[in-house]
């Protein structure tokens, strides 16, 4: 953060998807089954709780960050301004030797470019003043190279990338070339076992305990659990204006659910409407309960890489070194030493601030920051 200074180094109950109860199993369902059907229940409870959590984490955090960081982040960016027109004064005198006026310039230019990237214009051309190289050279320069690098990382140009994008732009397009490149590679890989499983003219087994042809299609029971809900869920068979009004909201989240082929929405409202059995039946045969599993067990995959997907971006955001996760405990630390890193770095910044008003003291700086960069070269 203080890159200018190297003295300075970092140290190193919810809602969730009720549980619906299962229902009695046929005589020739074996518990297993059943089981297994709860226990997908089960996890997608856990994982949306999971990721509700994560949310409410990351929304305390950065309320945390606005109050006790932001401040400090403010108060530190003033003091980095104040000490570069500072340097920027001693410059316009005669009492420096060459090779301190090369110091100072290289120091006055680290920070004047770190207050321009974050949009202070006097800074930006503070630093094209005094360096050999202005700042959007120096980006023409680190977009070029990003560019050479990804273009060989994909075999082909980015012909659809203007010349005069920055490195951002430059990364975000040859990330989303490697993405669809990665996903084509994906696609043909599963066209190509669809056509080694179609020469080999062999259907696939069926799950252990049940005969080839008997599992349920999953777009049926979708489409038999929505029919049924919305038979009971039929708003016009209501009298009462506030059971209506109930059962057009839970109607239009069944809408909504059956549409985007929400298995798990659909078990969710019959849960909330109290329907009991919404298949009208009282039983559920193996093959049923086995289809309903295999739907499940795709939102639970779904979930897990949503969980691990978010986990990563709140990673980045706050971050948290890796391999440490984002928990209530981790947040905390990271916060407190981002507190104590901006504390050091004000606190270095006044003392040196206060040493460089004269010139004897300015050029006692000087050596001193030589020194400390001389022992982290060594």
């Amino acid at each position: 953060m203080n890159a200018f200074d190297p003295r300075f180094r970092r140290s190193a109950d919810l809602t969730g998807v009720a549980v619906v109860p299962q229902p009695a199993a046929a005589a020739g369902a074996a518990s297993g089954v059943a089981r297994s059907y709860q226990l997908q229940l089960t996890r997608i409870k856990k994982l949306q709780q999971q990721l509700t959590e994560l949310d409410a984490l990351a929304q305390v955090h950065r309320l945390a960050l606005q109050q006790q960081v932001h401040p400090l982040q403010v108060e530190h960016r003033q003091s980095l301004r104040a000490m570069a027109v500072l340097i920027d004064e001693r410059l316009q005198g005669k009492t420096l030797a060459a090779p301190q006026r090369r110091a100072a310039v290289s120091i006055l230019c680290n920070m004047a470019a770190t207050l321009a990237r974050q949009g202070d214009a006097a800074m930006a051309a503070l630093h094209d003043r005094h360096s050999p190289t202005s700042l959007a050279a120096q980006a023409r320069a680190r977009s070029e190279a990003i560019r050479a690098d990804i273009e060989v990382a994909l075999g082909q140009p980015l012909d659809d990338v203007p010349p005069e994008a920055n490195a951002e732009q430059v990364l975000a397009a040859g990330m989303a070339r490697l993405h669809e490149q990665r996903a084509q590679a994906d696609e043909d890989k599963r066209a190509r076992a669809a056509r080694r499983q179609a020469k080999s003219k062999k259907a696939p087994k069926a799950p252990m305990g049940q005969k080839a042809g008997d599992q349920p299609d999953a777009s049926g029971l979708l489409r038999s659990l929505f029919r049924r809900l919305a038979s009971a869920l039929h708003p016009d068979r209501e009298s009462d204006p506030e059971a209506r009004a109930r059962k057009t909201a839970l109607m239009s989240e069944a809408n909504a659910a059956h549409a985007r082929r929400d298995l798990l929405a659909l078990l969710q409202l019959q849960q909330d409407a109290e329907l009991g059995d919404p298949l009208g039946e009282s039983e559920w045969g193996e093959g049923q309960l086995m289809a309903m599993t295999a739907l499940l067990k795709q939102r639970v995959a779904d979930l897990e890489r949503e969980r691990a997907s978010r986990q990563d971006a709140l990673t980045q955001e706050f971050q948290v070194p890796p391999g440490l996760g984002v928990t209530p405990r981790t947040l905390q630390s990271v916060l407190l030493e981002q507190i104590w890193e901006l504390e050091q770095a004000l606190e270095l910044m006044r003392a040196d601030a206060h040493l460089a008003r004269t010139d004897a003291g300015f050029k006692r700086w000087l050596r001193a920051q030589a020194a400390v960069m001389q022992r982290l070269e060594d």
